[in-house]
């Protein structure tokens, strides 16, 4: 077993609970996802699959399209319903840091 998959099964057998935050941005006109962020365990490896998409021109439609694979992180990128902070052109975007 990886340092990493028995890292995570021991959170998982001592009942903690990863913590991951991930952010789309999408042009709210054109429906275009324009970036994404995430922090968390194997972040970087899902980005690099979610950039393949953004240097293709995917849009949220397609994303809301595509089966997520479960049990991951991975698909809450595909899940993702609800708008939180619509930003309009100009304006600087209010944050809760």
């Amino acid at each position: 077993m990886s340092t990493n998959a028995m890292f995570r099964f021991q959170l998982f057998y001592r009942g903690w609970q990863e913590k991951t935050i991930m952010k789309l941005v999408v042009d709210a006109e054109t429906e275009k996802v324009l970036g994404a962020s995430m922090c968390g365990l194997d972040a970087a490896e899902i980005i690099q699959g979610i950039a393949v998409a953004l240097k293709c021109g995917a849009t949220k439609a397609q994303f809301d399209s595509t089966v997520g694979i479960h049990p991951s992180a991975t698909e809450e990128f595909v899940t993702m319903r609800t708008l939180t902070r619509p930003v309009t052109a100009g304006t600087i975007p209010k944050t809760n840091l």
